[in-house]
């Protein structure tokens, strides 16, 4: 038996000082070292104060600002809490399930009733949460439905909105890689730097 046991607990201490110490030890420096920015969160600062991340959504409700996805996040008590990073997850719901109707067929109403002269389709990604709940990201389509209640409640040009809509499109990863898609918070912090008219 001992000829067995101290083989086994050699190999598990070897092992875990390999994968849970110097491994994540070599690649945290080494991410450090050759993308600072993003190994540190791809924070956004304004001001010199951290507002945020590139990669979490925040929760834009003003009809002056462009509206996110919805998130399904919730927090340790299961009460919603729009883009809680410490608690991501989607909601989970089929899309047979009453449920997920009824939160579509409001999410639907509300952007009608923020912007009732914008009469085209909605974009799905508009009114259906992504699978973490965190991502800041709308399609190019879903900021244009958007362009006319922002530029309407900030008194501003809508060509100029969608222009700045148009320079905030990211495109897809190594140009094949995902979809063109818009960062909410980037956008209406370049939003906020417009001068009013």
């Amino acid at each position: 038996m001992n000829l067995q046991l101290r083989p086994a607990l050699v190999s598990f201490v070897a092992l875990s000082v390999i994968t849970g110490l110097a491994y994540p030890f070599v690649i945290t420096g080494l991410s450090r070292l050759v993308f600072p920015r993003q190994a540190g969160g791809s924070l956004i600062v304004k001001e010199g104060q951290v507002i945020g991340s590139e990669w979490i959504g925040q929760s834009f409700t003003s009809s002056k600002d462009f509206w996110g996805r919805p998130s399904a996040t919730v927090d340790a008590n299961g009460k919603p809490l729009p883009y809680n990073a410490a608690n991501s997850g989607g909601s989970n719901l089929a899309p047979s399930n009453p449920d997920l109707h009824k939160a579509v067929t409001e999410r639907i109403a509300a952007l009608r009733a923020a912007d009732p002269d914008t009469t085209g389709p909605v974009p799905v990604d508009l009114v259906t949460a992504s699978g973490s709940g965190l991502d800041p990201h709308i399609s190019p389509a879903a900021a244009a439905f958007q362009v006319h209640r922002v530029a309407k409640a900030r008194g501003l040009d809508e060509a100029k909105v969608r222009d700045l809509v148009t320079a905030h499109i990211e495109s897809p990863q190594l140009g094949v890689l995902g979809e063109a898609r818009v960062n909410v918070v980037k956008l209406n912090l370049a939003l906020a730097a417009l001068p009013p008219q």
